[in-house]
This record gives structure tokens, sequence and C-alpha cells, in this order.
């Protein structure tokens, strides 16, 4: 019988060092890279994303990265439907591909599936967004609440694209996003490994104000000025932007705008973790941990024991 083939996922909190950790495990297994980071894909958002330069993405070759534009709209199911075609590209030259990415929906999409959710007509999105623009996340968190209590204690709220999305479904069908939330899990033909990467919370913490502050002096500014046409796209109502188009808008200072990226990151970091920490069957290690991580999966796959 042909070996089964496995997907190694790297998961964790934003800042960890996720890319190091992938792009080591891909020329250790002399592998290729899917990224499964929801702002990633898009070739004009690059300092705010914090993209694997220019030397990380030589490194290791890398698939979802700068693929598509922010003019296009993207969702979970895409990526979904995508990464599992490169996926079946990619076992046919490798035993072993590695997925790297903090964005919990996108990782569920391709290790799990998800449900064909319906989709509301273009005008239908574009007044969603343009409310949520105007009225604010707060307002818009409301009206979900009301409409779908019980996605509300599960879903990301903190994310607007995850909240336009639910009220927009409710809007193409009168029925809430938790109605079609899969009862069974898509069976994959490969097996998943998932490594968790995580340290002590002051310390994530420091490299996350810090990872702010560089990307301000790479230029995030300059960036987001470029991006303001499509500022109430989903991609660009998220941390790193949104505090900067608030800036730009004049209701606060930069120095306020860049406090708010560094707390709103921690914040969507410590989500990060609680989202990976009840996610699947997942290992967990300390960033530095490269030689043991490759020990633990060389072990899993001479066992055989993975749970897929």
């Amino acid at each position: 019988m042909a070996k089964k083939k496995t997907l190694i996922a790297i998961v964790g909190p934003t800042a960890v060092g996720k890319t190091a950790m992938a792009i080591s495990l891909a020329q250790y297994f002399k592998t290729e890279i899917i990224s499964a980071d929801s702002r990633q894909f898009y070739r004009e958002m690059t300092i705010g994303t914090a993209k694997p330069d220019l030397e990380e993405l030589d490194s290791a070759p890398h698939h979802f990265i700068n693929s598509h534009s922010i003019t296009q709209d993207y969702s979970a199911g895409d990526f979904e439907r995508e990464a599992l075609h490169k996926l079946d590209d990619l076992f046919r030259q490798h035993d072993v591909v590695v997925m790297v990415g903090g964005s919990g929906l996108f990782v569920r999409a391709l290790c799990e599936g998800l449900d064909d959710l319906p989709k509301a007509g273009d005008e239908v999105r574009e007044r969603l967004n343009n409310e949520m623009a105007q009225l604010g996340l707060e307002q818009m968190k409301e009206r979900l609440k009301t409409i779908d209590p019980a996605y509300y204690q599960i879903a990301d709220m903190d994310n607007p694209q995850r909240v336009v999305r639910a009220l927009e479904v409710f809007e193409a069908t009168g029925k809430p996003m938790s109605f079609y939330h899969k009862k069974n899990l898509s069976k994959r033909p490969f097996d998943i490994l998932t490594i968790g990467l995580n340290m002590e919370r002051p310390q994530l913490y420091e490299r996350i104000n810090l990872r702010v502050e560089r990307m301000m002096e790479l230029g995030l500014l300059e960036e987001v000025k470029s991006l303001f046409p499509f500022r109430n796209k989903p991609a660009l109502l998220t941390v790193g932007y949104a505090e900067l188009f608030d800036y730009l808008d004049g209701n606060i200072s930069l120095e306020e705008a860049v406090e708010r990226i560094k707390q709103n990151s921690r914040r969507y970091a410590k989500r990060q973790i609680t989202w990976f920490k009840k996610y699947g069957n997942t290992s967990w290690f300390q960033p530095d941990e490269t030689g043991t991580v490759i020990d633990f999966i060389n072990a899993k796959l001479i066992e055989g024991n993975i749970i897929s």
C-alpha cells in the first residue's frame, strides 16, 4: 500500500516565529510551504501582514503569498478549494508538505473543510462593509449578537471579516451562520500533524511591540495611504490598517494609532492562542526548539501515529 502523505501545520500567535520554523522544516524535509494567512494572499499588503521577506521566500518555495489582489474577494472556502488542489500537486512530488499560518479559519478550512456557505450579492457585501466602516465594529457585533447569539459565542467577534460574513449569510438566506456549521468534518486523504508554537506571554508581547515599531520604520503608514481607496475591503478592516485609517481620518494621533496597533495585536495573539489550544491535536513547542520539533515529527512519521 502506498505511504500516506503528511501535512505538517505550523500554528500559533502572531510574531511567535512560525515563518522561521516553517522554513527550517521545509528545508529539512526538502519540501514546500503553503501559507494559510488570511492577509498575506494580497500583493498590496506587505508590511502590515509581516510577509516573509525576499530572502525567506528564496529559502523555500512558498504558495499563497502575493497570489491575489486586494480588489478580489477571497474567502476561506476559496482557499480550501485552491489549497487542496495545490496540495494534490505537491504530494505527487513530496511525502511531506508544510502549512503555516495564524488564521484559524483558514487552517481549519484546509484541514477539516467548511460548509459551502451561501453568498449575498456584491451590493449587500459592499453595503455591510460600508456600514462596518461608518458604524464601527461594536455596533455591528451587537447586530449579529441579536441575529445569531450561538455564533456570537464561538466566533472571533473582534475580526470584522467574520462579523460581516455572518451578517451577509443571514441577509442572503434568512438563516444564521450557526445553522450552517458543519457537523461532520471532511476526511482528508492525507495525515495532518499540527505543531503549535508559543512562548511566555511577556516575551511574546515584547516581540509584538518591537514588530509594530519595525513595521512603522519600514513604511507601514505609506502602505496604508496607498490602500486608502480600498479601505472598506474586509482584509483592510484589520489590525495595523484600521488604526492608521483612523489616524488619516483625523480621529486619533499617530502615536495613539501605533499604541492601538500594539494593543490590538496583543489581543489578537491571545485569541489565536485560545483558538489553537482548543483546536485539534496540537503538540506545543517553543519557537527555538527546531531540533526537538524535527525529532518529534520524524518519530510520528515512523510510527504512522498521526491523527488526521
